[in-house]
């Protein structure tokens, strides 16, 4: 890690000596839905294209996200067996996931929002938005927003591409890719598969396997009166080895299967002085959970349907753009061990960016909401960016919430008998939050950017497990007093603050070799007001730095992916596997060109130094994993006459 700070630092220091350099001025859409500089908006952004998604050594979209700066991703299992995302410290529920502007978050517990239904190829890049956002997207954007945009550009040409990838390595893995992309000025047709296999570590009396299978396909078509349609629907299948995933328990021989299905449709209008927006989502989601053989299953099926409509008009006053619009979500689960519950939402919001003076942008966002559990709430945002010529000064505050899910309101609610376990509180309140961020971005001749922010949350009502004496517990109708019971809670008062440091860079190094790379350092600390053992505030790390190398030349491509986390350790005497006070990964991917870039060779290691570790109890990881692989990629371009 040591080498890897000093590589950085003499990559910036001998920033002129390049011989030539690229342009690395991102733009950024999700708060309006607008492109616009990322130093304008007064946020911490980070972008990565599809170009630098591809070459990230990882076999499933939240182990690539592992490499990213500030993004903090708790993996349970191996090949996207299962993951939780955290940004700047929070928990795993506060951050938002977007598809094309559509939320996704599932309703029934936030382990499952990283199972994202989109295969890698048809991404066009994924922006991550860290703090809060909740003015414009609503609840659950606290800690930050990640947001998938898939490919939809027309272009005057037709167009064929096809990609086909196979992997094996050791721990079994099996891996296949084949998806392919059909368009032209007007329409555009995608349709991929991905399967994900592996037999998984060694774990106790059984080994960590996972079985994923993911289907989508994509539909965009350019209508009348400058109108764009897209539609998209995926299948995500899984079969994992459970162990330990939420509990502590040697009896613990869990296996979960998850099935998710998604539906989604954009009408999109734009002209020179304003954009319209109908967004339509909606994601199906049944879980099977097998505690030990002898135990009878959870069933949960839980569905999300989201509306949200806005529209964007454009000012010449102050380079103004105002956004306006309504958003409607409804949740539904029907469960065997939670019970039967139907959740609706609806939100107001508006947004206006503009540009007083020269160099000083503004956005101001308001919200208001209804939800059926927390009624009327309001939801300010200011953000505002001054701009000079190499650097940009930038300040946010803004107000956050998030509800409780199904499974912390009601599980192990609806059982007839308890014996030890999590259980769900149906009179948990909203967590709110008031978030405030400053920073400042550097930039060293174009292709070097800095970016520092310090940042601090103060919270309201956090909802986390808290270990709990049976003569305690708010209900106690099917416990015993025997038990051992962590119970939800709403913590009454938590404040995080931290800093951050990302530093990124792009620049080509002579004709046809050309260095990308990104690093960040992320600080936090939470502090609770009350003294209480809880499950989500001791498991963030206080110490997350995230680094991706990828040297580029006409042989091939050489990326490094490197990871170091920090928190306190903590360890059970019923299981031989803790978590560690503090390790390191390192993933290496080598690929080599055949037949002119359209075919590659590669050879993939992840965790080089065969470290031994657990993000969770028990949730063992493997240690040093050796693969390799080949992949396709054709392309046929043909430009349609004028």
């Amino acid at each position: 890690m040591k080498n890897l700070l000093f590589s950085i630092l003499i990559i910036i220091t001998c920033n002129k000596l390049f011989a030539q350099t690229l342009e690395l001025n991102p733009v950024y859409i999700s708060e309006s839905l607008q492109q616009k500089k990322s130093r304008e908006t007064g946020r911490n952004i980070i972008l990565i294209n599809k170009d630098e998604l591809q070459k990230i050594p990882g076999n499933s979209l939240d182990e690539l996200l592992r490499f990213i700066p500030g993004i903090e991703v708790q993996m349970r299992g191996p090949a996207g067996a299962q993951a939780d995302f955290v940004i700047r410290g929070g928990t795993f529920q506060q951050v938002l996931v977007l598809i094309d502007g559509v939320r996704m978050n599932e309703p029934l517990t936030g382990h499952f929002n990283s199972y994202i239904p989109v295969i890698k190829e048809e991404i066009q890049r994924i922006e991550i938005l860290k703090g809060a956002a909740a003015s414009l997207f609503g609840p659950d954007a606290v800690g930050g927003v990640i947001h998938i945009i898939t490919q939809k550009n027309y272009e005057a040409k037709k167009q064929q591409r096809l990609h086909a990838d196979i992997k094996r390595g050791e721990y079994g893995l099996s891996h296949q890719a084949l998806s392919g992309e059909i368009s032209n000025e007007k329409n555009s047709f995608f349709l991929g598969i991905q399967k994900n296999n592996a037999d998984g570590q060694q774990l106790r009396g059984t080994r960590g396997f996972t079985r994923s299978d993911l289907y989508s396909v994509s539909f965009s078509r350019k209508l009348k009166g400058n109108w764009n349609l897209q539609l998209r629907a995926a299948s995500d299948r899984r079969d994992f080895n459970a162990q330990n995933f939420y509990t502590t328990f040697v009896s613990d021989t869990a296996r979960e299967k998850v099935n998710s299905t998604w539906q989604q449709a954009s009408l999109i209008k734009t002209t020179e002085k304003a954009n319209y927006y109908v967004l339509l989502g909606a994601r199906q989601l049944n879980d099977n959970y097998v505690f030990r053989p002898a135990v009878t299953a959870n069933d949960n099926r839980s569905k999300l349907m989201n509306l949200d409509i806005r529209q964007v008009q454009k000012y010449s006053w102050q380079q103004a753009r105002f956004t306006s619009g309504v958003q409607v979500f409804n949740k539904v689960i029907r469960s065997n061990d939670r019970g039967n519950h139907t959740h609706s939402h609806l939100g107001l919001y508006s947004s206006l960016m503009h540009q007083p003076v020269k160099g000083l942008f503004f956005t101001e966002g308001i919200r208001m909401d209804w939800d059926q559990s927390y009624k009327w709430n309001f939801i300010p945002q200011l953000n505002i960016s001054y701009v000079m010529k190499e650097v940009a000064w930038r300040g946010s505050i803004g107000k956050g919430v998030r509800d409780a899910d199904f499974t912390e309101r009601y599980n192990n609610y609806n059982k007839t008998l308890v014996t030890s376990g999590r259980i769900g509180n149906p009179a948990l309140k909203a967590e709110k939050s008031v978030n405030l961020e400053i920073g400042a971005d550097v930039f060293l001749n174009q292709p070097v950017q800095l970016h520092a922010t310090f940042f601090k949350r103060n919270q309201t009502n956090m909802i986390d497990w808290v270990q709990t004496k049976f003569g305690n517990m708010p209900r106690q109708v099917n416990l015993i007093p025997t038990g051992s019971y962590a119970l939800a809670q709403n913590i009454a008062n938590v404040n995080t603050s931290g800093v951050e440091f990302d530093i990124n860079g792009v620049h080509k190094l002579s004709e046809k070799t050309s260095l990308r790379w990104n690093t960040g350092l992320t600080l936090v600390k939470a502090v609770a007001a009350d003294d209480i053992s809880s499950i989500y505030l001791s498991n963030y790390a206080n110490t997350i730095w995230n680094t991706n190398f990828q040297l580029s030349n006409s042989l091939g491509v050489l990326s490094i992916g490197t990871l170091y986390k920090n928190r306190p350790e903590k360890f059970t005497s019923n299981l031989t596997s803790g978590v560690s006070e503090s390790f390191g990964l390192i993933n290496v991917r080598a690929d080599k060109y055949l037949w002119d870039k359209k075919a590659a060779i590669y050879l993939q290691v992840e965790n080089l130094m065969n470290i031994q570790y657990a993000d969770f109890l028990g949730a063992k990881m493997p240690g040093r994993w050796l693969m390799a692989g080949i992949r396709i990629d054709l392309e046929h371009n043909k430009n349609i006459s004028q």
